[in-house]
């Protein structure tokens, strides 16, 4: 018999009146693999004394939980990568156990899938993200600077294995990747995985011309709708995504467009550092700090800067990218908030 959840005493709401019901959290700011529009070649990573122990991970979020999130992503950097963080997944399943959280999920690069998607699926995940930008090998390779796409794809085929639902996310890239968009969209129509494609974001520096390779999707949705009949969803998840079948294939495809569209109006997230901080927008750099909240006033000290954080929630984000500019909008890199 399922067990019913307690509604949240006092539910986070912000200055606009948006409900935050989904907390993303970043388990490591480490990756294995190097994308060229997520990170430089050479990153500089936190020292293990800076970031969140799992028990603490595990406190923030209950926290949340408390306050009405209803949806937890683990993300990264590469979430696999750090040891036992499929502990973690199981201590914070044990809220989807009592009614508490509706889903706990992950997004992933797929390398070490293979051997961890059974173990996710037995701690509670049944959805994975997985970033693949192209099933071309010297392609995959360029963008990850190093990555091997038969890791990627055998991890991904493990997650269907194993049960978990995968979607494939893809940065559109001009003239990279924006040739294989219909044969992506082919691929996981054939392997039944939903599919989102995702303007490029000016988040840290990067040694590539993000605007050489920026594609606006709008322009790409056009071409689509040329040779596929595009049936707009009322499926909506509180971001930027807009989602649409398409018919000819059966697919459910989404479009992230920060840059083109700003859907800003109904966001219901958060994002929380591997080092403690709390982002409430990530096309903003301002944050607060819920690591030293909670070590140095506990549990009561964490639920003031969670209402602090509600009062300074932006409105939108800032995301631009023009030519010639090359600075970021936002200093920090993707792999320190998530994705």
């Amino acid at each position: 018999m399922a067990l019913t959840p307690i509604a949240p005493t006092r539910p986070l709401t912000d200055g606009y009146g948006r409900r935050i019901s989904y907390l993303r959290i970043s388990v490591t700011d480490r990756c294995d693999l190097r994308c060229r529009y997520c990170m430089a070649e050479k990153m500089q990573f936190l020292p293990r004394k800076d970031i969140l122990s799992f028990e603490e991970i595990d406190m923030i979020a209950s926290a949340f939980v408390a306050r009405g999130v209803r949806k937890i992503r683990l993300s990264g950097g590469e979430p696999l990568v750090r040891k036992g963080v499929v502990d973690l997944v199981r201590r914070l399943g044990r809220h989807l156990d009592s009614g508490a959280l509706d889903e706990l999920t992950m997004t992933s690069n797929a390398t070490r899938l293979a051997r961890h998607a059974d173990a996710l699926v037995d701690a509670g995940i049944r959805r994975v993200n997985v970033s693949l930008d192209t099933r071309d090998p010297d392609t995959f390779r360029y963008i990850t600077r190093w990555g091997e796409l038969d890791k990627t794809l055998d991890g991904i085929a493990a997650a269907k294995a194993a049960g978990l639902q995968v979607k494939i996310n893809m940065v559109a890239l001009k003239g990279l990747n924006d040739d294989q968009i219909i044969p992506m969209m082919r691929w996981c129509a054939d392997e039944g995985h939903d599919l989102t494609l995702i303007e490029t974001m000016p988040l840290g520096q990067i040694d590539d011309d993000r605007h050489d390779r920026y594609l606006p999707l709008d322009g790409v949705q056009g071409d689509l709708q040329e040779q596929f009949q595009l049936v707009p969803l009322a499926e909506r998840t509180g971001g930027p995504a807009r989602y649409w079948k398409v018919e000819e294939l059966g697919l459910k495809l989404g479009l992230i467009t920060p840059l083109t569209n700003n859907f800003c109006d109904g966001c219901n997230r958060v994002r929380i550092t591997v080092s403690g901080k709390i982002y409430m927008c990530l096309g903003h750099d301002d944050h607060l700090d819920l690591k030293t909240a909670l070590r140095e006033g506990g549990s009561e000290a964490l639920d003031r800067v969670l209402d602090q954080a509600m009062i300074l929630k932006p409105e939108r984000h800032d995301f631009e990218i023009s030519a010639g500019q090359n600075d970021p909008t936002v200093a920090r890199h993707m792999s320190v908030t998530g994705g």
